[in-house]
């Protein structure tokens, strides 16, 4: 038997892709925020379509620079990412205080962050959506992964401190190229 569903609770079934890591930097200053709304838009070249909460540092940073980094950590770093989560940029070197490595970037100023399993660089393409949803269009300019770790497992928000982590993958087949 169905229920009715609050419609404030509808994100938790939606939400795309894993959490991550976004990087930016200005005049020196590297932030780290934790971020789960973010979709794919169209694969090559690659842009991904995300909401930055004004209310973060890295919204300004981001809307002043126009790059960052999307870093894709796994499951065995979700202390740090949650950790990155509650913590303020502006008051905390969150490299510092949650041990990670910046590595630089090759196409943007933002580091990498070296711990995760993917890194993936980006400009901003598009910010006709920004001042009223807050809601960012970046064009992939280089991506990087670990090669060395295998079957990494992500973890996906689910919203009041829940997550789910992947699991088992199956392949079936397809059309796709």
């Amino acid at each position: 038997m169905k229920k009715s569903l609050p419609l404030s609770q509808v994100y938790k079934f939606l939400e795309p892709g894993p959490v991550v890591l976004v990087t930016t930097s200005i005049k020196g200053h590297h932030n780290i925020m934790a971020m789960s709304w973010h979709a794919m838009i169209d694969f090559n070249p690659p842009l991904i379509g995300c909401v930055i909460s004004n209310r973060n540092d890295s919204f300004a940073i981001l809307k002043k620079t126009n790059e960052c980094v999307i870093n894709i950590p796994t499951v065995t770093l979700i202390k740090k990412v949650v950790g990155c989560g509650n913590t303020k940029g502006s008051k905390v070197d969150k490299f510092n205080k949650f041990h990670f490595t910046p590595k630089h970037a090759q196409t943007v100023k933002a580091p990498l962050i070296d711990e995760c399993y993917v890194n993936l660089e980006c400009k901003v393409i598009d910010k006709k959506m920004v001042n009223k949803y807050n809601f960012f269009i970046l064009q992939v300019t280089k991506a990087w992964i670990n090669s060395k770790q295998k079957n990494p497992k992500t973890m996906h928000h689910l919203g009041n401190g829940l997550f789910m982590i992947s699991g088992k993958t199956i392949k079936l087949p397809s059309k796709m190229k």
